[in-house]
């Protein structure tokens, strides 16, 4: 009885000294009162929030009383933000500290101001809230950073965390390449994102939105189809909606070096057209980098429902490898144009959105390649001078029609075409050596290719809506018409030489070669929705493909009468295509709260049969293509999101890898096909997490991934002792190629001296593929290893009317190696930085500076370090009222070092290139930027 007396006593002991604790950890409490200032009311139900300083999360929450009072207790020590709304009024915000020596916090009274009666009384300059997270979709409020008179879009999206745009125009988000620039949700130019970017001007932006646009189907059903696209919409305010704007600019240099460039644009409410024109020999050459790598004219692709699509020539011997992009490499003279004009009407019921553009570029290069073969008992050294003249032209017209047919259905349709030429001539010297020194084998070619160009498509996209929600039906149809036609001329002399290095033999080649290559391809894609319960639905899914293709190439030997009229046979070729696909698939979906769920996948049955017209050779394969997928998504809140991601895919091998065309445009690499080539399967994982904290000012992105492939295709590459390699290729089993991504970034607002926006981030890339090599008889699996790995500190700064600067750089390690010969490695340090600044002058004076450096530091392969300083400067003077006319003199690359330079390893090849390209000149220049918005 004793001990159980003293055990209850105990206890009761225990729990009063929890509660005393307990009381003791929450006995800190904040009070107030919260009134009108002009009238003295008291101000019912403001709303009082008490949020951590640390990370803005909320941890109290109450409203003021009859008497405008309020309390709040059960708080612990710490540092936290006072924040009180109410309708009406300007927010109050006030942080303060709770501790050991200050237990309570009495704001007193709290004197809430009117937003009317502030604005009225004072000009208020402060900082808005720089970014906001809704969904997938990162807002960036414009009003939060500097926006310079004149200025354009692309100069606001280099100040916003997380975006760098370079020198070309190309932008990379959150690690990923922005593929799409929209206005008000509206395509602008089409699939240029530089002709927004460099065209609207920053002083009309509201918001910047960036997220991964779905595709029409996905964004229609609102289930995740796994198609999106990296895309930034500009949100225009709305008083910038009415007017025109505009710009002249006109330079030129020493050396002969000119740009001119004209921009023109009038918005009228929903309706916007612009024009522009460039004409120039430094670089600005008016097609974009994404653009310009739409006009790619050679060989095959296989298309998501395992339709192969020719579209070129359709074969490796493709003599015109032009895609009419300018990289840096070489000297352009370019001149572009084009039109732009969308509109809305009938109350938002039909939209019209219509592109032309025109462009004809010149590239002159030369460029030095030298290479290591990495070979089971030794290696080959190659050092091969390249020179092109290549010159493209091209027209491009699209037009896309939508409209709302009732309040259930819509109908958008979309027709482009392309009329394109091309001229390019190439000469190649190429010098290879054994390991020892002495000459393996010398190759002298001349290519030369005049070709034409026409594409057609056309799209039909209907959509439906039932009365019962989830339930939906769309219908997509599509035609793709590609023709092509071209004649050149190859002319290649290749010598060898014994172990020795002496003169062993000499092989000729001359001939003319003509392709006339032509494809069709009908699709059909049937989606139907059905909600089976609230929060789960299903897509079901079926398409049909059909595709008709020829493409005959001749090579024709000079005969004696000094004509090319002897056809070669070998090297000839007359296939037609015959393909029918067929498509069907199911992806559910859960959709409830926080959480997203989809999972489901597509197979893909694919009959092709293609016929050899020369040889009567037929070719018959049926495939099946095997596409499932998975993914989760979770909210934590509006301001934060994770999600994971899993997709599989089906690689077929191509027509090239089981039954290639023969070709000698390059008599020391041949390649042979493989008829028991199997399919390949790639798994592919990926996540990310993102953040945002609006008080603070401070963002976080997170993301990984990591995909391999099964029964991988691989090439199988044999080298004979006169240094000629013969490549087939391969299933690999055994061993799984991989790829490992990730990419992180932080970025905050921090007071140093004064506000710096300062950002981190660091990615790594990591990639393990292999081959089968073989050389004097030896043949090895051959294990490549390549990867990089960076960090990266960004700091920026602007005043207002005083100077803007911003850099940013950081080290980065590559790796390239092959397993066959690990000590020849192309393992090195590096470092890049890139930084630009304005200082305003008065009198309207400005100076302005901005550089890329680049150090590659000496390898295993290449034993000298690489340093590169682009450094460009100007002196510029301001005039008119609204600073609409500036005068400028700058010099481009003023140290003179700008040569394109680039490392890399690929297979058992290990390759460093340098290339001709635009270095330091002088330029005056006047530029006219005219704007009537909202006026």
């Amino acid at each position: 009885m004793y001990k159980l007396t003293l055990f209850k006593n105990l206890a009761c002991l225990g729990m009063l000294l929890l509660a005393v604790s307990g009381f003791a950890q929450n006995k800190y409490l904040v009070k107030g009162t919260t009134v009108d200032t002009a009238a003295r009311l008291k101000l019912l139900n403001s709303s009082i929030s008490v949020l951590n300083a640390k990370d803005s999360t909320l941890k109290s929450f109450t409203r003021t009383a009859a008497d405008g009072s309020f309390e709040i207790n059960k708080l612990q020590k710490g540092k936290y933000i006072l924040m009180v709304t109410y309708p009406g009024y300007a927010d109050y915000i006030e942080a303060f500290t709770l501790d050991s020596t200050k237990s309570e916090k009495d704001f007193g009274t709290l004197h809430m101001l009117l937003k009317s009666k502030l604005l009225e009384d004072v000009l208020i300059k402060g900082t808005a809230a720089a970014i906001k997270i809704n969904g997938d979709t990162t807002e960036f409020n414009a009003a939060a950073y500097t926006i310079q008179p004149n200025s354009k879009v692309e100069d606001l999206l280099k100040q916003l965390p997380g975006i760098q745009v370079d020198k070309d125009g190309k932008i990379t988000a959150q690690g990923k390449t922005v593929s799409k620039v929209l206005v008000d949700g509206e395509e602008f130019f089409g699939d240029d994102p530089t002709l927004v970017t460099k065209n609207i001007r920053g002083d009309m932006v509201d918001k910047v939105q960036l997220f991964e646009k779905k595709s029409d189907q996905a964004a229609f059903t609102g289930i995740d189809d796994g198609q999106k696209s990296q895309t930034i919409n500009i949100k225009l305010k709305e008083d910038k909606k009415n007017g025109y704007f505009g710009k002249l600019d006109a330079g030129i240099g020493n050396d002969g070096y000119y740009e001119t460039q004209a921009q023109f644009n009038r918005f009228k409410g929903k309706m916007k057209f612009s024009a522009y024109g460039t004409l120039s020999n430094t670089g600005k050459t008016g097609l974009s980098w994404q653009d310009n790598s739409k006009m790619n004219s050679g060989g095959m692709e296989i298309l998501d429902n395992g339709i192969i699509m020719i579209s070129g020539g359709g074969g490796s011997d493709e003599l015109d490898s032009f895609d009419g992009r300018y990289t840096g490499d070489g000297i352009p003279v370019a001149a572009s144009g084009g039109l732009h004009y969308d509109t809305k009407w009938d109350s938002d019921k039909k939209s019209i959105n219509t592109n032309f553009k025109t462009g004809a570029i010149t590239i002159d290069g030369a460029v030095n390649t030298i290479s290591q073969n990495n070979l089971p008992s030794g290696v080959i050294i190659s050092n091969s001078d390249q020179t092109s003249h290549n010159y493209i032209f091209r027209n491009k017209l699209d037009a896309t029609y939508q409209i709302k047919l009732d309040s259930m259905s819509n109908l958008k349709i979309s027709v482009d075409g392309m009329a394109k030429k091309t001229n390019t001539s190439t000469g190649y010297i190429a010098r290879s050596f054994r390991g020892d020194d002495t000459r393996l084998n010398a190759s002298d070619r001349t290519v030369s290719n005049d070709g034409t160009q026409q594409v057609f498509n056309a799209s039909a996209f209907y959509t439906k809506k039932f009365r019962k929600k989830g339930r939906t039906l769309s219908l997509n149809l599509s035609e793709a018409i590609r023709k092509n036609e071209s004649t050149g001329f190859l002319r290649s002399d290749n010598t060898f030489y014994a172990t020795t290095g002496a003169f062993e033999r000499e092989e000729i080649v001359d001939q003319l070669k003509t392709v006339n290559a032509n494809s069709n391809i009908l699709t059909g894609n049937l989606t139907y929705t059905e909600p089976i319960a609230k929060y789960l639905s299903i897509v079901f899914n079926y398409g049909l493909s059909m595709n008709q293709s020829i493409s005959d190439r001749k090579s024709f030997n000079k005969s004696a009468s000094g004509n090319y009229d002897m056809l070669d046979t070998q090297f000839s070729n007359d296939f037609k295509l015959t393909q029918i696909g067929n498509q069907g698939g199911a992806i559910a979906n859960f959709n409830r709260k926080k959480t997203v769920i989809n999972i489901g996948t597509k197979v893909a049955l694919i009959n092709f049969d293609q016929l050899d017209r020369y040889t009567n050779n037929k070719f018959d394969r049926n495939f099946v293509n095997w596409n499932p997928q998975a993914s989760y998504q979770y909210k934590i809140s509006s301001q934060q999101s994770f999600s994971i991601r899993y997709s599989g895919s089906t690689r077929q091998p191509s027509v090239d890898q089981i039954q290639p065309v023969r070709v000698n445009t390059d008599p020391l690499n041949v390649t042979l096909g493989n008829e028991n080539l199997r399919p390949s399967f790639t798994n592919n994982f990926s996540a990310y997490y993102d953040s945002y904290k609006v008080i603070g000012n401070r963002s976080l992105y997170a993301s990984i991934n990591y995909s391999f492939t099964e029964n991988s295709i691989v090439s199988n590459t044999t080298t004979d002792l006169e240094g000629r390699s013969t490549f087939q290729s391969i299933n690999l089993t055994g061993k799984r190629p991989s790829n490992y991504y990730g990419y992180l970034s932080y970025y905050r607002k921090m007071k140093i001296f004064t506000d710096i926006n300062v950002g981190l981030s660091g990615n790594l890339n990591k990639s393990t593929s292999f081959n089968y090599v073989t050389y004097n008889g030896k043949t090895e699996l051959n294990q490549n290893s390549s990867g990089e790995y960076s960090a990266n500190l960004s700091l920026s700064k602007n005043v207002e009317k005083k100077f803007s600067a911003y850099v940013n750089g950081g080290p980065n390690y590559s790796t390239g190696s092959s397993s066959i010969q690990k000590e020849l490695n192309n393992d090195g340090w590096g470092f890049r930085s890139r930084f630009s600044a304005t200082g305003y002058l008065p009198a309207k004076f400005e100076i302005s500076t901005d550089g890329d450096y680049l150090f590659r530091g000496a390898t295993k392969s290449f034993d000298e370090d690489f340093t590169r300083l682009i450094w460009n400067a100007s002196v510029s003077r301001k005039f008119l009222k609204g600073d609409q006319l500036k005068a400028s003199i700058k010099v481009n690359d003023l140290l003179n070092q700008n040569t394109g330079f680039n490392r890399s390893a690929s297979g058992n090849f290990i390759t460093q290139t340098s290339s001709l390209t635009i270095q330091r000149y002088f330029m005056c220049s006047v530029t006219w930027d005219f704007n009537k918005m909202g006026k």
